[in-house]
């Protein structure tokens, strides 16, 4: 205290200033880096969900051809099926390939319904393993649609939060789209009946 009594007031004040722009560059750096950590956590988790997703997509034609063998007279399902697994493989970019799964998901909703319709295909035992092997990819792929919205809502927190939201404006960070239901069969109630 008795060193900053012998200065004069414009060096205090200059020394004041020069803290106060090196606690805002720690500040701004600190920032920069917590949003590089979150964008690498974003991509990493959509990379884990792609993973699964390609699984989805190895495994469906096997089931296509499974059924196809039984439901010849349901070409157009099964045609369907093997375009909207196409269109959501080609998709360009991470919010086109998130709308596709939601055709996808329809598709093979209707392609389990006509396995109900043929007893024998139901019996297959190709076609059961097939049928479980998709279900645990799409518990896979639940849990990692998980992790990825858990991840692109901590982004998109510090991007809109102040002051964070100064360095995301000045280094162009936007918000990222999360991965929603788009079909509103998906969200109703399943009817049950006996």
């Amino acid at each position: 205290m008795s060193l900053l009594i012998g200065l004069s007031l414009p060096i205090i004040v200059l020394i004041i200033i020069g803290l106060l722009v090196v606690f805002i560059l720690l500040w701004g750096i600190a920032t920069y880096n917590g949003f590089i950590s979150l964008k690498n956590n974003c991509e990493e988790a959509f990379s884990t969900m792609d993973v699964y997703l390609k699984k989805r997509y190895d495994l469906i034609p096997n089931l296509v051809e499974t059924v196809k063998g039984y439901a010849k007279h349901e070409k157009s399902t099964l045609e369907d099926v093997i375009k909207a697994r196409n269109s959501a493989m080609n998709a360009s970019n991470v919010d086109e390939e998130l709308a596709m799964q939601g055709d996808l998901q329809k598709t093979l909703g209707r392609l389990f319904a006509i396995a109900e319709a043929y007893p024998d295909l139901k019996a297959n035992q190709n076609f059961l393993d097939l049928q479980n092997q998709l279900q645990n990819i799409e518990q896979e792929i639940a849990s990692s649609r998980k992790y990825y919205n858990a991840v692109v809502k901590q982004f998109n927190n510090k991007v809109q939060q102040v002051p964070s939201n100064i360095i995301a404006g000045m280094f162009h960070f936007s918000t990222k789209k999360m991965y929603e239901v788009d079909n509103v069969e998906e969200r109703s109630n399943v009817k049950v009946s006996f």
